[in-house]
This record gives structure tokens, sequence and C-alpha cells, in this order.
């Protein structure tokens, strides 16, 4: 397994073990910050529970292509697909919401950061994702 391949498995692993956290906590309804994304919004139990089985359908899809990532490369780029769809649209919720009529104490600027560490790991995948495919087809 080229360096490439070992540290997208990695990644794919953190990233369901992350997904496994929000399921728990969600399901749990226990706020922590980048576990929710909107934290200190209010929300109601259905909600929470609605993205805790998600999360872990997110979870099990991520250690799925984890176990090995070159011969599950259709689930990475299934990740890929629906991990930027997701960043964007957490953007297009984070430009559009007016999030002080939610709740005057809300600092919309956590929520930009919580996001922009998500693409930061997006982008990881990706890049390991084509490094991986380029070492492979050589």
């Amino acid at each position: 397994m080229s360096r490439s391949t070992t540290i997208l498995k990695w990644l794919l692993l953190a990233g369901a073990v992350y997904f496994l956290a929000i399921a728990i906590v969600h399901m749990l309804r226990i706020k922590i910050p980048f576990l929710f994304v909107y934290y200190d919004l209010p929300s109601y139990g259905y909600q929470d529970r609605i993205i805790s089985f998600l999360s872990f359908g997110w979870s099990v899809f991520l250690f799925m292509a984890s176990t090995d990532p070159a011969k599950n490369g259709d689930a990475v780029k299934a990740i890929l697909v629906a991990g930027i769809a997701a960043i964007l649209g957490l953007n297009v919720i984070n430009r559009v919401t007016n999030f002080h009529a939610l709740s005057p104490g809300i600092h919309p600027s956590v929520f930009r950061k919580e996001v922009l560490v998500l693409s930061t790991y997006m982008a990881a995948l990706i890049l390991f994702y084509f490094l991986a495919k380029r070492k492979k087809n050589e």
C-alpha cells in the first residue's frame, strides 16, 4: 500500500470516528462545539436524532471505505461528492441565515470556522484520493 493510500485510509477512519462521535452526542443531545456545528442554536430532540442516525450512516460509509481505499475507490468518490455538497450546503446556511433572529447571543463566526475545518478535511481527502489514485496507476 502506497504512503498516499495509507494516509487516505487513516483520514477516512478519522472521519468515521468523528461522525460516530457526532451521532452519539446528537442522540444524547449533548451540545459540544464542532460535534454540533450549530451548537448554540435551539433545536428539537427529533432534529438531533435525525442528525444522529444520518451521521451514523456517514460513519459506516467512511469506515467501509477506509478498510481498503484502493479497492473501495467508488465508495471514496461517493464520499467526496457528498462531502463537497455538504460543505456547500453549510456555506449556504451560514450566508443566508439570520442567526441573531434565532438567538441574539449567537456568534456565526464560530460556525464559519467549523465549516473551514471541515473544508480542510475534505480538501485533504480529495488530495490524498488523487495522489493514491495516481500512485496506483504508475
